[in-house]
Formats: structure tokens, sequence, C-alpha cells
């Protein structure tokens, strides 16, 4: 049987390491300038925490922003915890790496998407891949297959 190297799980690993890297400076510094996060993630994965209600409603993945409220944001190894304001009701969540669909900042035009793909073994396998650029702006494929400018949340 012949070794191969697998680059897939190498860049999955390098680009969750640049988000656990970027919330630490965050959680020690803040947010600089107009710096801010949109965050896609699966809240179906087992160790995703978030209230009943949220989950409810977002049943498969669910979109936060990290700009002008949030606060004990706390960065650990296998993902990152932060209370959130949704609608003058403050939520703790806990978001761990592996269940991160996309990362972007759109006042920089970044963005990171995790795609995942059925193997022939059925275990899912997640693969980066930086987001493609729509029109000027980062864009994120939905589950329908619409892509999405974030043009529209911008100031």
């Amino acid at each position: 049987m012949t070794r191969s190297i697998d680059y897939g799980t190498l860049m999955h690993r390098a680009m969750r390491g640049l988000i656990q890297e970027v919330l630490t400076d965050i959680a020690e510094n803040g947010l600089p300038g107009a710096h801010h996060f949109f965050i896609t993630f699966d809240t179906t994965h087992p160790d995703a925490e978030l209230a009943d209600w949220l989950r409810e409603r977002y049943p498969s993945e669910m979109t936060v922003v990290m700009q002008h409220w949030f606060e004990a944001l706390e960065v650990g190894d296998d993902g990152f915890g932060v209370t959130l304001n949704f609608g003058e009701a403050p939520e703790r969540l806990y978001v761990p790496y592996e269940a991160i669909r996309t990362f972007v900042d759109p006042s920089v035009e970044f963005g990171l998407r995790f795609e995942t793909q059925d193997s022939d073994d059925d275990e899912d396998e997640d693969e980066g891949a930086p987001l493609e650029e729509v029109d000027g702006a980062v864009g994120a494929q939905e589950e329908t297959g619409e892509v999405v400018s974030l043009d529209k949340f911008r100031k």
C-alpha cells in the first residue's frame, strides 16, 4: 500500500487554525476598524451548543454576525463560545471549528468555505476552499445552489 500526503486534510486543519488565531486576537484586542464576521455553521453538529429555540428556528445551519454587539468570546482548541444578541435576547453559543461552513469578513472581502462531500464509505470529509468573488463581493453557495452577494450587508 502506498502512502500519500492528504493535502485536503492539511488545508482543512490550516484554515481552521487561521479562524482560531483570528478569533483569539479578537477576544484579546477587540475588532479593529470595520472588520466583522459572518460565520455560518452546522447546527446539527453534535458539539454545537445553542438555545433550543434557535435550534428549532435553524434546524440545519445558522449564520451569525460578530460586529457591533458580542461578549464573552472564549476561544479554545476545538471551537469558540460567544454571547450574541438575538432581538434584545442575549444567547450563548458554542461553535466547534468542525461545524463551520463559511467564515467571511466582508470588510476586506475575505472568506473561507468548507465543503462537505460524501466519500465512498459514507463518512463526511470536509475540504476547505476560498470563496469566489461574485460581482466584486465575496459570495457563499447556499444549499439552494443560489449565490448570495454580501454587498447588501455593507454600510
